[in-house]
C-alpha cells in the first residue's frame, strides 16, 4: 500500500489518524510549522501557521494563526480520541527571513514561536523538538506509519523527532 501524502497550504492545518499518511508542508520562513503527535493513538496534526493571533475567536482559516491552529488541532485530535495530555509538539519555521525585519527590530517568526508556545503552554502539550529562527527555510514531513518528522533546510533533509508509533489500527483522516 502506498502511503497518502496530505499537503498543508500555507494558512491551513491537517490531521490524521490513518497509519498510511504523511503530512507535509513547504516554505516555513517566519511561519510556524506545528505538528502535534499523539503516539499513544497514532494520530498526528500540521499547521502552517502565519500569524501570531487571530482577531477575534471565530475565524474561517484557523491555521492561519498560531493560537487557533493549536485550538482546532486539539479540538479534531480529541475528536478522534487523543487527550491533550498525551500530545507532544514538534516546532519548525519562526525564522527572521525579510530584511526589514533586520533592521527595524520587527520579528515576525519570533512572534509566531512566542503565540504557539503560549498557546501550547496553555493547553499543557510540551514542545519535544524543535528547529527554529535562524534565518533559512524549512519544510516538515510528518509520517505516522513509521513514527518520523524529517526536517528539510538548506539542502540537507534530517529526521528532527522519532516516537513509537501506535500498534492501533488506521482511525481516519480529517
Amino acid at each position: 500500500m502506498s502511503e497518502l501524502e496530505i499537503f498543508v497550504a500555507m494558512g491551513a492545518l491537517a490531521v490524521t489518524a490513518d497509519s498510511g499518511t504523511a503530512l507535509t508542508t513547504i516554505g516555513l520562513g517566519s511561519c510556524v510549522g506545528i505538528a502535534l503527535i499523539d503516539s499513544r493513538r497514532g494520530a498526528a496534526g500540521l499547521a502552517h501557521a502565519m500569524f501570531p493571533q487571530a482577531p477575534g475567536l471565530d475565524v474561517d482559516e484557523p491555521g492561519r494563526y498560531a493560537d487557533t491552529a493549536v485550538r482546532a488541532m486539539l479540538s479534531t485530535l480529541a475528536d478522534l480520541g487523543s487527550r491533550a495530555s498525551n500530545l507532544t509538539a514538534v516546532l519548525t519555521g519562526g525564522a527572521r527571513m525579510f530584511a526589514f525585519e533586520r533592521s527595524s527590530g520587527i520579528d515576525i517568526g519570533a512572534r509566531n514561536l512566542a503565540a504557539t508556545r503560549e498557546a501550547l503552554a496553555a493547553a499543557g502539550v510540551p514542545v519535544c523538538a524543535s528547529a527554529t529562527g535562524g534565518s533559512i527555510g524549512r519544510s516538515v514531513r510528518v509520517r505516522i506509519a513509521d513514527g518520523i518528522v524529517r526536517l528539510r533546510e538548506a539542502g540537507t533533509d534530517s529526521e528532527l523527532y522519532r516516537w513509537a508509533p501506535s500498534a492501533a489500527q488506521d482511525r481516519g483522516s480529517r
